[in-house]
């Protein structure tokens, strides 16, 4: 049985890389990934995390963490995020990479980030990152971290 600290570390990262609209979707991720947990549980759980349910441009409403967990950004800012730098411009994104890296990274963005980030297109240094409707520049500044923090 797995603690919930984890659990709790699980959810975040679920309804930050996953567009879930509702508990029942969430709960079955969760018992999926070896948490035995009801459904009351569940409701706490969202509640401790300040998780709320916000309307994307469909109309459909998704789990989204408060705006205050993820990195305050500003307008064109550069972020470190690992060894490398993210600005944006828009709602694009371009990740500066060492080196001959960047093919594995947006390889790595792709397979991991894929309900977040539409596709990626890499140079040898550079990566252009383009989001998918609905997710804000702090949201996508975290799931990029954490993808890139698992290299």
């Amino acid at each position: 049985m797995r603690n919930k600290i984890d659990r709790l570390h699980v959810i975040k990262e679920i309804v930050t890389q996953q567009a879930i609209g509702n508990q029942d979707e969430l709960l079955h991720l969760l018992k999926e990934q070896g948490f035995s947990l009801t459904q009351a549980t569940l409701s706490r759980d969202l509640k401790r995390l300040k998780i709320t349910k916000i309307p994307n441009d469909m109309g459909e409403y998704r789990y989204t963490l408060p705006s205050s967990f993820y990195t305050q950004s500003k307008r064109n800012e550069t972020k470190t995020i690992g060894s490398n730098s993210l600005e944006f411009s828009g709602q694009l994104a371009v990740v500066k990479t060492r080196s001959g890296y960047a093919g594995g990274i947006a390889a790595e963005i792709d397979e991991h980030a894929s309900n977040a980030i539409l596709g990626t297109i890499a140079g040898d240094d550079t990566i252009l990152v383009i989001p998918r409707e609905g997710f804000n520049r702090d949201e996508i500044t975290y799931i990029l971290s954490s993808v890139i923090e698992k290299l």
